[in-house]
């Protein structure tokens, strides 16, 4: 270290000290306060400004802040902004001690990469333009100063400050969670998650671009900025599985955020779905084994499922109905007394912009209520029993004509040998083949659904019986949408009508490319294209040898996206080893050893299959170290682990080895290019792949 990082080593030690014992002495005083729970509103209201003080203060305790602004503002003396997790307020002034990243002065930190820029910043009083001296990142840990690294000083020329100290953070060693990135965002990830609130975003994010960690972000910003207009819990994240909602969940609570919803989407409609469905995951299973073993038979149940075409032919099928079940002629619940016909058409007029489902509710509801103020002028109270009777055995009949549908009764008559007159067949024999109206049907006789008829099932549940206001969102995001279907999509516009959405993804792990999408633009046309599209190619996970490998995997997929760009981080280079059948357990086990014995805390052993997973797992589980990672897995521990390569999407570990990349495995084509592709990029710093009898054609050379 020279003399002049000594000194601003030394003077960052002393701010340190300072900001730390102010924060301390405020969150000493705040504990010593006793809690409110009585009923004075009052009170209430303040008890919860001073619990989200608490809260905090427990975070910029551990970590004040990460980063050093000093700005000038025009025409006024130049300020040290200090930028942290969370805002902190000076005790006896109240002016900022540490500002919130997400603050708009702290937006020029993110923004700013050299004098030649403007610098200015959106405050409430309007834009705030000035000259920036120095950015400054400071790593602390503990409370203890670790590392001050200047990535711009006004007037000097050497501005690697910013590339060593991005170099330096992911160079660190994973541990079994993902971490927030507030003190290395990059201008382009900068301006994803300040992109206004009212602007659907659809991200395409190469492997390792921060993708998911950028939405989590924008997460926080959102509630931050928009804190008088949106809440927590009307938030959600949809992710792939929930071994991933666990691997994600620590990022949001270090960036001082709770209350948000996550989920898979599978578990979501699940839970929303009022009748009672058992998931079967065969015709899924189907679907893969065609897209693997039979490429060329469009056998595409998700893809047809999953389409706006779908999607539109039920809402034909819908609007039939709608126009085919109102009861028709007038309505004598007994002798001497009767609804004229035209007062019907009157009510049904009436609550024309309900749903069906509803509808049929509310005009049974007043029919209710007409019988019973007839039966009112009616003498005698047994007489009156005997009226009702017969008017509630006329309602039933009445009523016939408009059978009351579920989602799941009137899905199962859009399958149907002999579908209702309602059903537009024409249309249904251009887009369903026999197979796939036989498979359904016989799937849905004992309330089998599969995956993809959850979107169809709560839509038709909506467009039946609306939409409650406790299930509307402010704003979704959709990591790996890359899987999600245009119908998914679309049946989230239904619970998020401001269309607020964050969808992110990477078409090269399009690895469900039987269900999911081909191209952005089958999202793109639902927003009518007023969208915003942006591109991450940039990649912060892997060294630039695990990139420039996995780029020439995925070559043989041909996707229509540009390859990831690395960042200049080198490292050991990529290994292909042929062994044999009896020496790769021996081999796999000691190279995972050996890797954990140099420091590593992450190491995966990834395998074709969860079938073959097993497999390597019983055999290596004479080391206690070694887990087993399957779909039905919850959590993820670290350590060395044994998983299938379709469920490391969206993990990441130091050191990957891919168990047996033969011909067998990984064939020469999409599907298993982009299988391959998502493996390989999971690793961070080390990538070795193994190999009996003839290697993948996939492998580079």
């Amino acid at each position: 270290m020279d003399h002049k990082n000594q000194s601003a080593y030394r003077k960052e030690k002393q701010q340190l000290d300072q900001i730390a014992a102010e924060i301390t002495k405020q969150q000493k005083a705040l504990e010593g306060y006793p809690r409110y729970s009585g009923d004075n509103v009052t009170e209430q209201v303040l008890e919860s400004i001073r619990e989200e003080n608490r809260q905090s203060l427990a975070i910029a305790v551990k970590e004040p802040y990460f980063a050093r602004m000093d700005f000038q503002e025009d025409e006024k003396p130049s300020r040290a902004y200090y930028i942290g997790k969370v805002g902190v307020a000076h005790g006896d002034s109240q002016d900022s001690l540490v500002v919130d990243w997400r603050a708009p002065v702290a937006s020029m930190f993110y923004a700013f990469t050299g004098p030649e820029e403007d610098v200015y910043y959106l405050s409430p009083d309007g834009v705030i333009e000035g000259n920036i001296e120095l950015k400054r990142n400071i790593v602390i840990r503990d409370k203890e100063l670790q590392r001050v690294v200047d990535t711009y000083v006004e007037g000097s020329d050497h501005l690697s400050g910013s590339d060593e100290f991005l170099l330096y953070r992911l160079s660190e060693n994973k541990d079994n969670r993902l971490r927030d990135i507030v003190s290395t965002i990059q201008a382009k990830q900068n301006d994803i998650i300040r992109a206004e609130r009212s602007t659907p975003l659809i991200i395409q994010g190469a492997a390792g671009s921060g993708k998911t960690t950028v939405a989590l972000h924008r997460l926080a910003y959102l509630l931050y900025e928009y804190r008088d207009t949106i809440q927590a819990g009307r938030m959600i994240i949809f992710a792939p599985n929930r071994m991933f909602l666990d691997y994600i969940s620590g990022v949001l609570p270090e960036l001082g955020v709770g209350g948000i919803q996550q989920s898979t989407f599978t578990d979501w409609t699940l839970s929303m779905i009022e009748e009672k469905v058992k998931l079967d995951t065969s015709e899924d299973d189907l679907q893969k084994w065609f897209a693997r073993e039979r490429p060329d038979m469009n056998l595409a149940g998700g893809r047809v499922k999953g389409s706006i075409v779908f999607k539109h032919w039920i809402d034909k099928a819908l609007v039939n109905y709608s126009q085919s079940v109102r009861p028709e002629g007038s309505f004598t619940p007994f002798e001497g007394c009767t609804l004229p016909e035209v007062k019907i058409k009157q009510w049904l007029e009436d609550l024309s912009a309900y749903p069906v489902g509803r509808k049929r509710e509310m005009i049974m509801n007043r029919f209710k209520v007409w019988i019973k103020d007839e039966i009112k002028s009616i003498e005698g109270s047994h007489v009156q029993k005997e009226y009702r009777k017969l008017a509630n055995e006329q309602l039933k009949k009445y009523f016939k004509k408009w059978p009351k549908q579920t989602a799941l009764s009137f899905y199962k008559s859009l399958f149907q040998a002999n579908p209702p007159e309602y059903v537009p067949k024409t249309e249904r024999a251009h887009m369903l083949d026999e197979a796939l109206i036989t498979g359904t049907s016989k799937l849905m006789k004992k309330k089998n659904v599969s995956t993809s008829d959850l979107a169809p099932l709560l839509y038709i549940q909506f467009k039946l019986n609306g939409v409650h206001k406790d299930d509307i969102f402010q704003h979704i995001v959709i990591d790996e949408a890359q899987d999600f279907s245009p119908f998914q999509l679309a049946l989230l516009m239904e619970v998020n009508r401001a269309r607020s959405f964050t969808i992110l993804g990477d078409l090269a792990q399009g690895i469900h490319a039987y269900k999911g999408i081909r191209q952005w633009e089958e999202f793109r046309e639902l927003f009518e294209n007023k969208e915003l599209y942006m591109e991450l190619e940039q990649s912060y996970r892997s060294t630039l040898e695990i990139i420039e490998f996995a780029n020439e995997v995925i070559a043989h997929a041909n996707i229509p996206v540009q390859p990831a760009v690395p960042v200049f981080r080198s490292g050991e280079r990529v290994t292909v080893h042929e062994i044999t059948k009896e020496s790769l357990l021996d081999r796999l086990f000691e190279t995972a050893q050996e890797m954990k014995g140099r420091g590593m805390k992450t190491i995966a052993i990834v395998g074709r299959s969860e079938e073959e997973c097993r497999n390597l797992y019983q055999a290596l589980s004479k080391d206690k170290d070694v887990n087993l990672l399957t779909a039905k897995d919850r959590s993820y521990e670290g350590g060395i682990s044994v998983v299938p390569i379709y469920l490391t999407k969206g993990l990441e570990f130091d050191g990957v080895i891919v168990a047996n990349a033969n011909e067998v495995n990984y064939r020469c084509n999409e599907e298993d290019a982009k299988l391959l592709y998502v493996g390989c990029t999971r690793a961070l710093h080390e990538l070795k792949l193994f190999y009996t009898e003839v290697p993948s054609q996939l492998l580079p050379g």
